[in-house]
């Protein structure tokens, strides 16, 4: 789930760059890029993955 908001940040960033968007300082691209690295790296270290189930033999 992560995996797909840093996705969706990283489109954000590059539509913000690309369109050459003003925005206030805490709306950047630098920043909501960063975002998405955070968000990344949270679904790569495996938080936000689900619930997991432990099986019981």
């Amino acid at each position: 789930m992560l995996g797909i908001v840093a996705a969706v940040l990283f489109f954000f960033a590059f539509f913000i760059n690309a369109a050459d968007i003003g925005t206030n300082d805490v709306f950047s691209s630098t920043n909501v890029m960063l975002l998405g690295l955070t968000a990344l790296a949270l679904h790569v270290a495996g938080i936000g993955a689900g619930w997991a189930s432990r099986s019981q033999r």
